[in-house]
């Protein structure tokens, strides 16, 4: 007979919340064909870290690790947008820290053609981002911060 102690600390069941996605529930999504497309890219890729990239077909391998245009051209508009308005918020603030600091650092070492450059590299991150943080609140649920 077990014993059950009612004074115990709660145990949580520790999943992986990728593990418990599957083709179907990406399916009933309510999103676009070609977002559904991706986030099964991304699924069959291994979830957000993406550990079996390399075992998909090319063209799954396109999708699941694509560089978004409209999110590298409007960057945090295209990302509350799709209602991820605080990591917009927090990514273009911590991406404009980074750029005033290394714009004036560079500028003042004469390297201002470079300093003129940074804004692609912001554009660049959201671009590169944006798929996997729709991933993330669309099919995980996870819209916090990070």
């Amino acid at each position: 007979m077990t014993s059950n102690n009612p004074y115990a600390t709660p145990q949580a069941i520790v999943a992986d919340p990728q593990a418990q996605v599957s083709d179907e529930q990406i399916a009933a999504l309510p999103i676009s064909d070609k977002w559904k497309q991706r986030f099964s890219a991304i699924q069959h890729a291994g979830g957000l870290k993406m550990p079996t990239l390399k075992e998909l077909p090319p063209a799954q391998r396109r999708k699941a690790s694509s560089f978004n245009i409209l999110a590298f051209l409007f960057g945090p508009i295209y990302y509350a947008i799709k209602g991820m308005w605080k990591k917009s918020l927090t990514l273009f603030l911590a991406c404009a820290a980074v750029v005033i600091a290394l714009g004036v650092s560079l500028d003042y070492l004469g390297y201002g053609n470079i300093a003129n450059a940074l804004g692609y590299g912001v554009g660049a991150i959201f671009a590169v981002r944006a798929n996997i943080d729709y991933y993330k609140k669309m099919v995980l649920n996870d819209n916090g911060w990070w």
